[in-house]
């Protein structure tokens, strides 16, 4: 791919929610062309006549001179060099269903789950599914809320690939006033710590519903740092910095913020909803749900220490009371 400022690529969307939205809004700040694939035709022909996503960020004026959004995949696909994966992980196999549909393309994730079927975050998909090569795959990770991008408050993405160039050439489409961008090689590290901050953020909103203070949430997260990195090193074992914001920073605004999806279910089921009448309240969907179990049966392999996982999984398919879950973790806790 050239350098994006002499011959830009063309970006095709592949999704219609808020995520979708706000990379839409950004990408045209910077004068990029992106087709936008919805699945709900009626979004489609809203956003044609009125420049506004009907369900998700409807603040965001959509630019129709740069962003073109259709319910035809095949058209988005074969209008794009590049294409920005935006859709739950749960969906992803009913969109993307054989590897034609990704030839001679760049893909970008930003999604922030795993393929439940599988128990694969979207690399692993793509290359063992899809025989799609990993030096033409980037890794879109925060932290960063689609509400405040929408909002134009100053925000960071990391970019990691395989092919660093790769990266860094991607990132520079995305980088502008409110958007900082860096750049990483670490890509199973950075989907893997994705993946489990939406699980720690589950934890949190838990513990936040059952009426437990700043104080024992500042220990759960120093805990759940330290269960990310023993996992990610178990499963992709290179130097990292632990700290860094795709890791910390992007657990700290999930498990913390009032935009996080993810807290906002575990907080309704702390409150006493069962898992399926706070899913269903819901109008957006909550991966930590589904990468839960995920992690939960590929640690079966790795044996890490995870009781923060651990916990958020009996609450949500053992249906263990989360009263009684979280009073036996803070034993565990340190």
């Amino acid at each position: 791919m050239e350098n994006p400022t002499d011959n830009p690529p063309r970006f095709g969307m592949i999704g219609g929610g808020s995520w979708a939205t706000a990379l839409i809004k950004i990408l045209s700040h910077n004068g990029l062309t992106t087709s936008w694939w919805m699945r709900d035709v009626q979004s489609v022909e809203h956003v044609k006549q009125y420049r506004h996503n009907p369900n998700y960020l409807s603040s965001v004026t959509i630019d129709l001179e740069k962003c073109y959004p259709s319910g035809d995949l095949e058209e988005v696909i074969n209008r794009s060099d590049v294409l920005v994966l935006a859709v739950p992980a749960v969906y992803l196999k009913d969109v993307i269903r054989d590897a034609d549909m990704l030839g001679g393309k760049k893909v970008v994730s930003a999604i922030k789950g795993m393929i439940p079927e599988d128990n694969l975050i979207i690399g692993d998909f793509l290359e063992q599914k899809l025989n799609f090569s990993l030096q033409n795959f980037v890794v879109l990770s925060g932290p960063c809320h689609a509400e405040e991008v929408a909002q134009e408050k100053l925000s960071y993405l990391t970019f990691s690939c395989p092919d660093t160039d790769l990266a860094g050439k991607i990132a520079e489409c995305f980088q502008c006033r409110y958007i900082n961008t860096t750049t990483s090689d670490d890509i199973f590290g950075t989907e893997y710590a994705a993946v489990l901050k939406n699980i720690f953020a589950l934890a949190g909103g838990i513990c936040h519903g059952l009426g437990y203070g700043d104080n024992f949430k500042a220990v759960l997260v120093s805990n759940a740092i330290r269960e990310m990195k023993r996992f990610v090193d178990a499963v992709h074992p290179i130097q990292r910095d632990i700290k860094d914001s795709a890791y910390l920073g992007d657990l700290l605004v999930t498990a913390y913020s009032q935009f996080s999806r993810n807290r906002t279910l575990g907080n309704m089921i702390g409150k006493g909803y069962s898992v399926k009448s706070a899913m269903m309240e819901m109008d957006m969907v909550a991966e930590g749900y589904y990468a839960v179990k995920c992690i939960h049966e590929i640690n079966r392999q790795y044996q890490v220490d995870m009781p923060i996982t651990d916990a958020v999984y009996r609450i949500l398919y053992e249906r263990m009371a989360p009263m009684v879950e979280i009073r036996l973790l803070t034993d565990k806790l340190s």
